[in-house]
Formats: structure tokens, C-alpha cells, sequence
């Protein structure tokens, strides 16, 4: 995942190596990102080269190398052809419970298989929170990897956003004039909408899930 700042040296590296072949100075980076300090721009440096979006020359003067790389528009996606994973946002919370209040922050991304994703379709992560969901495999605190659309089929899991303005991870059947939202879990109840009262944000493409 990359902070706001990370993401913004990132972009601007990016811009400037493809025009100038060449690595900006760490005073015009500073002035990129407006930092006041060569430290700061250090760090970042060094937390985009761990987490392999860049790579350091050694004994080359102001040379790197751009090895992961983002489209900008919408969170679209790029395959680093280096590796078996690509970069998407990771925009919030979503309620695999009772539903919460929808969450847009676009400051983080996160790195999954591209094995679980398609170069054809834009893609964003969702980080789970509740139960609901467990008899799918789907436990608190995974993140659900989101193919954006608004069209859904029978039966599929989907991230929706209710009338309310609340966003839940739930089975979607459609009947007739009518949404029906099915959680994997006995313990909490099926709900039912008019079609107007739900938006399809997207359908689930796959979970990641961090160890302790």
C-alpha cells in the first residue's frame, strides 16, 4: 500500500524519468511533493524501492528505474511485467455485517495477484469488516478485491451501496422489482430493496488476507 505522499513522488518520478531519461534532483522532488526536507524525500525513496515500485542504480548519480507503474485514470491498473502482482486503490471499508457508511479514500493502494484480476476491467480493494460473510471464506479484517461495475448476475457477491448512503458486502439475488441481499452467516437476517434503493459498486474478484 502507498500513502498519499508515496503516491504523489511516485507519479512525479514517473513523469519525469519517461521525459527526461533521467532522475529529478532532490530539490526539485522536494518541491514536487512540497517537502522542506532532503530526509523526507529520502524515506520515501526508500519505502517506494521496498515495496518495488522503484529501483536505486547504484554508482549511477540521479538514476532510477520505474519498475511498477499506475494508470491514473479512475485506478485503473498496470501489470508489473516483473512480477505477479499489480497495484489497485484501496478506497475504504466495506460492512460484512450490518451495513456502515460508505468510505472514499483513494490515499492507499495495495498490490495483489494479478492472477485474480483482468487487464480489461478497473479494480479496487475494500478492507471487510463484520461476519457475515464467513460461510463464503470471507473473515474480518480480509480485503475483498472489487471489479468495478454496475451490473450484477444472480447469486454473485457484490460490494452495494444502499439508499442510505452505507456500503455491505453481501449474495445478491434479484427478484422481480426487488434486491435481495444474503449474508453466509445464520446469525444475521436476509434484507430485502427496490431495485432504486440499491446501487452495484461491484462484484467480488477475490480476498486477500494478511497473517499476524
Amino acid at each position: 500500500m502507498l500513502t498519499k505522499k508515496q503516491k504523489e513522488l511516485f507519479d512525479y518520478l514517473s513523469d519525469y524519468i519517461g521525459k527526461n531519461n533521467i532522475s529529478p534532483s532532490f530539490e526539485e522532488m522536494k518541491s514536487a511533493v512540497n517537502l522542506k526536507s532532503k530526509s523526507g524525500i529520502h524515506r520515501l525513496i526508500t519505502s517506494l524501492e521496498q515495496r518495488g515500485f522503484i529501483k536505486r542504480l547504484k554508482h549511477r548519480a540521479r538514476a532510477m528505474e520505474i519498475i511498477k507503474s499506475f494508470n491514473k485514470l479512475s485506478g485503473s491498473i498496470v501489470k508489473n511485467q516483473s512480477e505477479d502482482t499489480i497495484s489497485i486503490p484501496l478506497i475504504g471499508s466495506i460492512a460484512a455485517g450490518n451495513a456502515i457508511e460508505a468510505i472514499e479514500n483513494s490515499d492507499e493502494f495495495i498490490s495483489v495477484p494479478n492472477t485474480i484480476v483482468s487487464p480489461n476491467f478497473k479494480y479496487f480493494g475494500l478492507k471487510v469488516k463484520g461476519l457475515s460473510m464467513i460461510e463464503k471464506g470471507i473473515f474480518d479484517g480480509d480485503i475483498a478485491v472489487i471489479k468495478k461495475t454496475n451490473n450484477i448476475e444472480n447469486g454473485k457477491i457484490a460490494a452495494v451501496l444502499t439508499s442510505d448512503n452505507e456500503v455491505t458486502l453481501k449474495t445478491v439475488k434479484i427478484e422481480r422489482n426487488k434486491i435481495i441481499l444474503i449474508p453466509a452467516n445464520k446469525s444475521f437476517e436476509i434484507k430485502e430493496y427496490k431495485l432504486g434503493e440499491i446501487q452495484v459498486q461491484g462484484t467480488l474478484s477475490g480476498i486477500i488476507r494478511k497473517y499476524n
